[in-house]
């Protein structure tokens, strides 16, 4: 069972170290090298075969350890799951944060956030989100308000920066918009399995970018995206 390295390559086509990763959980989420490798290796499990499906004993064998010490790291499955889902966050606001600290304008912000976005779909299994609203309900209603804040608060940023820019619309009300394009994302999920993997694919999240940026763009904000659209995302270019 290998590492789910591939959360750890950066945006910028650069692959950052185990080190730099660690330091930052250290930081951030105050656990040690063998600890975060261990809930990492877990997250990859939950996004392979969902949560309800493994046991403890699935999950130590598959890590390659003994219940007993991974018993030392958790109370029970509950307690596994809530550390799981925490340097999950951990890990996208970190990455988030990379994003906004890169000198990009407000549109090529949101492509790249597009991007990870539509990168993560493809890694997640739809049925993990399942498992975990249906039977960790508690755990779900954290997880999902730190997620909706978060993406509120991103989103509005960048429409202060797109109008600053002159690339957004200038009458254009930055809560209402924030608070719909999180609302039609947190809708995708609330269907059924079948229908969120359709709106999970990287072709629906495209076309949900696509109209958003058309909504908000200021004639200047539609001539960069109209000649930037293919140079970003050279895969949709027919």
């Amino acid at each position: 069972m290998s590492v789910c390295w591939h959360y750890f390559c950066g945006n910028d086509g650069n692959i950052y170290s185990k080190s730099s990763f660690q330091s930052f959980f250290m930081y951030v989420c105050s656990m040690n090298q063998k600890t975060d490798e261990l809930f990492v290796r877990v997250s990859c499990l939950f996004s392979r075969f969902g949560i309800k499906s493994l046991t403890m004993d699935d999950i130590a064998r598959e890590l390659g350890i003994s219940k007993k010490t991974l018993y030392r790291q958790v109370e029970d499955k509950r307690d596994l799951v809530k550390k799981v889902l925490e340097i999950d966050l951990c890990k996208r606001e970190e990455y988030f944060a990379m994003i906004k600290n890169r000198s990009l304008n407000a549109i090529e912000e949101v492509f790249e956030v597009n991007k990870l976005v539509n990168r993560m779909s493809k890694e997640t299994n739809p049925v993990r989100e399942f498992d975990l609203q249906k039977y960790y309900p508690e755990i779900y209603d954290v997880v999902n308000q730190r997620r909706r804040a978060r993406m509120y608060r991103a989103m509005k940023e960048n429409l202060q920066k797109g109008k600053k820019e002159g690339l957004y619309r200038k009458d254009m009300n930055e809560e209402i918009i924030s608070t719909l394009y999180i609302t039609r994302i947190e809708n995708m999920f609330r269907k059924d399995l079948e229908t969120v993997i359709e709106f999970t694919s990287p072709t629906f999240i495209y076309e949900v970018f696509v109209y958003h940026i058309r909504g908000i763009a200021s004639e200047k904000g539609i001539k960069f995206f109209d000649k930037n659209i293919y140079r970003l995302y050279p895969e949709e270019k027919s």
